[in-house]
């Protein structure tokens, strides 16, 4: 049976969209995954869902689609992405009314849904953190990840795009291979093998040399046009990384093990929805420019249960920041920090966290490290969050009140305050999750 070319055309949320065109463009690819969901945006999404019922799903997709799918359908390349967060029927929706106006007649979406699970859960569940949901308060979403398993019945549809919520990484990447292929799903080591090249491509342009890149250190070319990777894999699990030709960006044997242990805990144990993935034996070979042969994966049985994201209102964030500059600007930043301080809690009885960095005087190591010679350039960054608004809105008010209450030359005030949420693991017997899929059709 022939390979199988998957390209990553987004690697997070606000990941580049004129290299995933290139990519289209450039690769006779067989899908495009747009891998486009993190926890935290998972839970702003419920947020924005709450707000508004028609929204939830990547606030990007249409942009996204507008751009890729014309280009997919005349290449006969199939499209699969998590974006549709928190409302994958909405985005779904939103995709087909897209291919309407752009005269895509017939384009099918598979939407997969079930992941939301929030009614199985109750306030005595226990969260990996340590104590239970119900100490947390009420959650604004709750989203198992699923895996393969799930995807594959949306594949199977022959739908040109599958939009899902919270499925794992790399399984958007797997279900593909399982498809083409026919793995078995307790075949554990096939499935580790494509998990492999799951986690290499999920990151998109880390593994094509973009976080990789330290001047001087581990320099990579053209930068600013970093190619998105992609993987040729065959029956047995053995795939080849590459990326965009003429592109920018560098794919070695560097690159690939940066991005191998790239939040991987246990290299041996790397649990997935699918299996247990054992990446300790892993070979890697460069087998030609920005190619890189992977195998040697070992897999064993999946978790008999599924991770759970669950999200909470984080209440408000307030950032502010105030320059110094020019002779003993590190002392009148000091000062002003002191004044802050003391206004913030002994004149309005704040009593909350408060974070006040000096940005030019290892501010982001704390006290780590000593402070270097004193600078002359400056910056008074300080945050808090808080439930409600009103210790938000208050910082920002001290904070512009720097510039003339003292100390001297402070300049350039900037503040804001953004909602926030936190989120919280659990789990869920995967027996318990149910899914289903619904096709709409341009």
């Amino acid at each position: 049976m022939s390979g199988l070319r998957i390209g990553c055309g987004a690697g997070f949320a606000s990941d580049r969209l004129d290299a995933a065109v290139e990519l289209v463009e450039r690769v006779p690819l067989d899908w495009l995954v747009l891998e486009c969901l993190g926890e935290r945006t998972l839970a702003f999404a419920h947020r924005d869902r709450r707000a508004d019922p028609a929204r939830g799903f990547d606030p990007l997709l249409e942009r996204r689609m507008r751009a890729l799918l014309p280009r997919c359908r005349a290449r006969g390349v199939r499209l699969v992405s998590n974006m549709g967060a928190a409302n994958p029927l909405a985005a779904g929706e939103a995709t087909v009314r897209l291919a309407r106006a752009l005269g895509l007649s017939g384009l099918r979406v598979a939407v997969l849904l079930g992941d939301e699970v929030g009614e199985l859960l109750g306030p005595d569940t226990p969260l990996w953190e340590g104590g239970t949901l119900g100490e947390r308060g009420a959650p604004v979403g709750a989203n198992a990840y699923l895996g393969c398993e799930q995807l594959l019945p949306a594949l199977s549809t022959g739908a040109e795009v599958i939009l899902t919520g919270r499925v794992a990484d790399p399984s958007l990447f797997l279900a593909p291979m399982v498809e083409r292929f026919g793995w078995a799903l307790d075949d554990w080591q096939k499935l580790a093998a494509g998990t492999l090249v799951g986690h290499l491509l999920e990151c998109g342009m880390q593994v094509s040399g973009g976080y990789f890149a330290d001047p001087g250190k581990k320099d990579v070319p053209d930068l600013a046009r970093c190619g998105f990777p992609l993987a040729e894999i065959e029956a047995d699990g053995v795939a080849v990384i590459g990326k965009t030709p003429g592109s920018g960006g560098r794919v070695d044997a560097m690159t690939v093990k940066e991005q191998l242990f790239y939040e991987v805990h246990d290299p041996s144990a790397y649990r997935t929805p699918d299996v247990t993935a054992d990446f300790s034996a892993v070979a890697i070979e460069e087998i030609g420019p920005d190619r890189v042969r992977v195998s040697g994966a070992r897999g064993r049985p999946r978790p008999a249960t599924l991770k759970v994201t669950v999200g909470f209102d984080g209440g408000f964030l307030a950032e502010a920041g105030v320059s110094y500059a020019g002779p003993n600007a590190a002392a009148r930043a000091r000062l002003a920090r002191a004044v802050l301080v003391e206004r913030m809690r002994s004149v309005h009885g704040y009593a909350g966290p408060l974070r006040i960095d000096l940005l030019g005087l290892r501010s982001l190591h704390a006290t780590a490290l000593p402070e270097p010679p004193e600078s002359e350039d400056v910056r008074l960054r300080a945050a808090l969050r808080a439930p409600d608004r009103e210790p938000a809105e208050l910082l920002l008010w001290e904070v512009e009140a720097l510039l003339t209450c003292g100390p001297a030359g402070g300049g350039g005030y900037r503040g804001r305050i953004t909602p926030q949420v936190t989120t919280a693991s659990a789990s869920l017997p995967r027996t318990a999750v149910a899914t289903r899929v619904e096709v709409v059709e341009a």
